[in-house]
């Protein structure tokens, strides 16, 4: 069987176990999600989502986050963790999607990686969730783990298993794809003890009962 052909297998798997595979972050538009992509940093999105609703409250849009303190902010999100790095690069952001796009978050992967705090992975989860735009595969712990013990990739870096997913995978399957690793990343494929006897793709994996 080829790569490619293994790969189908394994994404029509996917689609029967998790068809309903989405982003966990609660979000309600393009900026709420921009923010708490941001704030999931080395953080769960079950915390987020508990800090997000009060600094939504206060900060409805980019505007009202940029002229926030910096110390409101800080607090506002100080349980996700990095909160000082976190809030420099919220306010950031915010005022550069006031100043430079009319305080609307854009729609393409080169404007995106523009603001503070934005590299390619976050850029993917707004583009993909927010947008419905393919245009990256989110590489996240999961995704990298689950891509090495699937034989999906090789690669050490984030940018080159996302390089091998995209040429493996169809380009409307992309966001699916991430959503669906990472879901199944947290509830079988664990990292110190996968749970191989109760995985639906154990057939299709080479490191199954590894």
């Amino acid at each position: 069987m080829t790569d490619r052909g293994r790969a189908k297998q394994i994404l029509r798997r996917l689609e029967s176990l998790y068809p309903d595979a989405g982003c966990s972050l609660d979000f309600e538009n393009p900026f709420q999600l921009l923010v708490a992509t941001i704030l999931s940093a080395q953080c769960t999105d079950e915390r987020v989502n508990k800090v997000t609703p009060a600094l939504f409250r206060r900060c409805p849009g980019p505007a009202e986050m940029a002229s926030l303190e910096q110390s409101e902010l800080e607090d506002l999100i100080r349980s996700t963790g990095f909160f000082r790095n976190k809030a420099k690069s919220l306010h950031g952001s915010a005022r550069m999607l006031v100043d430079e796009f009319d305080g609307r978050v854009p729609e393409s992967m080169e404007d995106l990686i523009r603001l503070p705090g934005v590299a390619r992975k976050t850029a993917n989860v707004v583009l993909g969730s927010a947008y419905g735009r393919n245009e990256g595969v989110v590489v996240d712990t999961h995704v990298r783990r689950l891509a090495g013990r699937m034989g999906l990739s090789g690669a050490g870096s984030p940018e080159k298993v996302e390089e091998d997913l995209m040429g493996l995978f169809p380009k409307q399957d992309w966001t699916f794809l991430a959503h669906a690793l990472i879901q199944h990343g947290r509830r079988v494929c664990v990292a110190r003890r996968p749970k191989c006897d109760k995985c639906g793709v154990e057939k299709l994996c080479p490191r199954a009962g590894v």
